[in-house]
Order: structure tokens, then C-alpha cells, then sequence
């Protein structure tokens, strides 16, 4: 899957010579935390977060009041306080790429590009969206993780179980074991209760570690 599925497109931009205060309001107002940045071609120059604007406010020490605080913020400009080497993805980024991006550098959003056109933004939001679909988190059913030998057919082997005792997979993840023969495996199932599930896997795996209904 690429980022062009989770993306949220047509995000809101701010220009770069708005003041910092029409960011915030526009960022309050749409329960967003970042704007791209954009000149008046439509480019992408920069991006600006909800913190951004509190380091260039006035210091709680300050000897101004409300009133030349706020008058102070709203001649402030984007510009002033946006990052300006932005990171971005393009629409045929992989989202397991783009979830790295945000890690490595500990951001919560990227802008997307194609070419030199900014067409979506994807957030730590969008990609908590795609976990919760992967996980088929929205459908009833029950969930077993379980510590699997790594070797050729485990998953095959799993899957033709559960399928001829009639039961359908949701959704099927493995993750790095705690040593290198081991992996887990996340697995949740329809059409078959909680027991009989555990029947089916024993024989197959290395350890039950947890069988639930969800």
C-alpha cells in the first residue's frame, strides 16, 4: 500500500507571508496540528506546527501585556517561524516508508508531493487509521497471538487450518520474535469460537500466548 490510499488530500496550507495568528486560528478551527506552507505560485516552502508559534512568542516574563502580546504575534509572518528544509513523500511513497520518515525524525506529519505539487499531507493519524484496519480492529471476531517457528509454509499451514474448520481470516500480521528461530503472529478469525481456535493452533505453533474475543 502507498501513501496516496491514506493520505489526506487537499490539506490546508497557509501562505508564507499570512500572520502567525491566522495559523493558529486556522489550525484551532480545523482540530489540525500543521500546515504546509505555501507561496504565492502555490509551491511548497515550508511547513508550520502548532508549537512553532510558541517559541516565537514573548517570554511569560515579559513585560507586556495581553493586548501587545497579541498585536505583536499578529505582525509576526509565518515565514519567521515555519521549518523551511521540508521533508516530504510523494503519493507512491510506501506507507511503511513514510511510518519510518515520521520515526527517524521524529515528526508527526510530511507533506506529499507529485512532481512539485502539493496534493495531500499524511499524518501519525492517517497511519493509526491504517493500523486499526489492518488489525480489522471494527470487526467482531477472535484474536490469537502466538509464538511461530520461522520457517516456510507456517503461515500457509495457519491459514488452510482455520479455513477448513471453516473459519475466515481477518487479518494476519507477524512480528520479530525475541530470538531468531521464533516470530509472533497476530491472527484473528470469524466463524470460530475462542476453544476450538486453540485446538486448531496448538499443534502448529511453538506457544499460545493469548486468545481473546474481540
Amino acid at each position: 500500500m502507498n501513501v496516496r490510499s491514506v493520505m489526506t488530500r487537499n490539506p490546508f496550507t497557509i501562505h508564507e507571508h499570512d500572520p502567525v495568528t491566522d495559523a493558529q486560528s486556522l489550525m484551532r478551527r480545523e482540530r489540525i496540528h500543521r500546515l504546509p506552507v505555501v507561496n504565492h505560485a502555490k509551491k511548497l516552502v515550508g511547513i508550520v506546527s502548532e508549537k512553532d508559534p510558541l517559541y516565537a512568542s514573548p517570554s511569560p516574563a515579559s513585560t507586556l501585556n495581553v493586548y501587545e502580546m497579541s498585536n505583536l504575534l499578529a505582525k509576526l509572518k509565518v515565514e519567521r517561524v515555519m521549518t523551511k528544509d521540508v521533508i516530504t513523500v510523494t503519493p507512491d511513497t510506501l506507507v511503511e516508508d513514510a511510518a519510518r520518515i515520521l520515526v527517524d525524525n521524529n515528526i508527526g506529519g510530511v507533506p506529499v508531493l507529485d512532481g512539485e505539487k502539493l496534493v495531500g499531507i499524511v499524518t501519525e493519524s492517517d497511519l493509526f487509521r491504517l493500523l486499526i484496519d489492518l488489525f480489522g480492529t471494527r470487526t467482531r471476531g477472535v484474536r490469537a497471538t502466538l509464538r511461530v517457528p520461522e520457517r516456510p509454509g507456517e503461515l500457509a499451514d495457519t491459514t488452510r487450518v482455520i479455513a477448513d474448520a471453516g473459519g475466515n481470516v481477518i487479518s494476519l500480521g507477524t512480528f520479530s520474535g525475541d530470538d531468531i528461530t521464533n516470530a509472533v503472529m497476530i491472527i484473528k478469525v470469524e466463524g470460530i469460537d475462542r476453544e476450538r481456535l486453540t485446538q486448531l493452533l496448538e499443534p502448529l505453533v511453538v506457544e499460545v500466548l493469548d486468545v481473546r474475543e474481540v
